[in-house]
């Protein structure tokens, strides 16, 4: 039985034990497939309180170092760096540098949004209903709202074609879940966000890269990959797609539409950035064939954990059958919260408050770093090596920022030597002009050839059926 030695410092000891995890699989001593021991055998054996392992166990299928099957107990998933993107960093940890790894909608420091609902709460008669389970009448007022917020994107979608859910993340594999099955294709774009790919490795569902350019998957590939593959399923970010930050235009949106129903596709649209967009989503073109997930995370607040399934019914009874296991995991408070907040107008005052912070960041490093920066405003930034540069996540790093690089998106081998930046999740203006300045200057000073440096450069991801297995 694998038993690690526990490093004694003033974490948690639940963070010590998943940190010896990580240790282990990174030297080796624990590889993909492995078994871990019991929780509470492992649990004795280092004198923890079976709790204080179960925690520990949660925290690392969380960063997706393992997965966990019923009767089967806890292995080691296969070798995933965009497991890095969730990892707890320690505070000060790295005190100078700015951390643009992780996709964060900008925090207004001076909100008064949530002390004003919370105070109304406090003096509500019905509090008491916020401890238990979401009553039936909450989740019906929850989809009323959403129903109400769709049709401000131009979709008529009636609250029994909604499922709720505690993000688009949950959202997006209970979707995978209960349309596909295991070992089945799925197609996805060439660089995907890694919440999509850990989902597609614990359903074990191999994923093929579309290729792509400055308005997303190319109609021809996608085309060509629904042909050899046979899939029947495929996962797009039709709006500031996740990492490269472009969107579909109307032709390209109706082209992808128009292949979808040729090739019998169900399109699974994961909309977590599209509220904050001009575009309605992919679902209004696409009809019966379409499974459209949203969440308010990325554009209201992603602390209430609110998200969202709209399908026809048919879809909608696979996802969630009993009409609950997507809901359950939904806080009645959050619910409470976000149903008021969409009813009120506060949501859609803080959408547009969210639009303006993303779009003078936007325009504040298309100011610093020139003509790599292409398109139009989105809250993530991609950049790629210009000619004869190399290494640019170091770039980035020696600048002071912590950034994702481009093989954490990647589906399959060939990642661009490419880097997204969150330009939303830096604290403030100040700061984020600061850390732009200085990789500006970083990448003014590094050695390279001459020719114009790369805004978006997708080529090297371009016509591969590349699966990850």
């Amino acid at each position: 039985m694998w038993l690690p030695e526990l490093i004694d410092n003033d974490q948690p000891r639940y963070l010590a034990l998943v940190d010896a995890i990580s240790q282990a699989i990174e030297r080796g001593v624990l590889k993909p497939g492995d078994r871990l021991p019991p929780q509470r055998r492992l649990a004795w054996a280092l004198g923890l309180n079976p709790s204080t392992a179960m925690q520990a166990y949660r925290e690392a299928a969380r960063r997706h170092l393992v997965g966990g099957e019923v009767g089967r107990g806890t292995y080691v998933l296969a070798g995933s760096r965009e497991a890095s993107l969730f990892l707890l960093k320690q505070p000060d940890a790295q005190p100078t540098r700015l951390d643009l790894s992780t996709n964060l909608p900008v925090l207004d420091a001076h909100d008064h949004d949530l002390p004003r609902s919370l105070l109304a709460l406090g003096v509500s008669t019905d509090l008491a209903e916020l401890q238990g389970y979401a009553s039936p009448a909450s989740m019906q007022r929850g989809r009323l709202a959403v129903s109400r917020w769709l049709r401000g994107r131009s979709l008529e979608i009636p609250p029994g074609r909604l499922l709720l859910c505690a993000g688009a993340q949950q959202g997006v594999f209970a979707a995978l879940l209960g349309l596909c099955e295991p070992g089945a294709p799925a197609l996805v774009e060439a660089l995907t966000s890694p919440g999509i790919k850990a989902a597609a490795r614990q359903l074990r569902l191999p994923l093929h890269g579309v290729a792509m350019d400055e308005q997303g998957v190319l109609p021809e590939d996608f085309d060509r990959l629904a042909r050899a593959t046979g899939a029947r399923v495929a996962v797009l970010t039709p709006c500031m797609q996740n990492p490269t930050g472009v969107s579909m235009g109307r032709s390209r949106r109706e082209a992808i539409a128009a292949l979808a129903r040729r090739h019998d596709l169900l399109i699974i649209e994961d909309d977590v950035y599209g509220a904050l967009g001009a575009e309605p989503p992919l679902a209004a073109l696409l009809g019966e064939r379409s499974v459209l997930v949203g969440s308010l995370s990325k554009t209201v607040a992603p602390g209430l954990r609110f998200g969202f399934i709209a399908a026809p019914e048919p879809w909608l009874v696979r996802i969630d059958p009993e009409a609950q296991a997507t809901g359950w995991a939904l806080s009645p408070l959050c619910l409470r919260l976000a149903s008021e907040w969409l009813e009120d107008g506060t949501a859609a005052r803080r959408l547009a408050w969210q639009r303006q912070q993303v779009e003078r960041r936007w325009k504040m490093a298309r100011k610093l770093l020139g003509p790599r920066v292409s398109g139009t405003a989105s809250p993530h930034l991609w950049l790629t090596a210009g000619d004869g540069e190399a290494g640019l996540a170091g770039i980035a790093l020696a600048a002071g920022i912590e950034c994702a690089a481009a093989d954490v998106f990647a589906v399959g081998p060939g990642a661009p030597d490419a880097i997204r930046l969150s330009l939303s999740a830096a604290p403030g203006l100040v700061v984020l002009q600061r850390a732009l300045q200085a990789l500006a200057e970083r990448l003014a000073a590094t050695p390279k050839d001459d020719g114009p440096p790369a805004a978006l450069s997708l080529s090297s991801m371009s016509r591969q059926d590349v699966s990850n297995e």
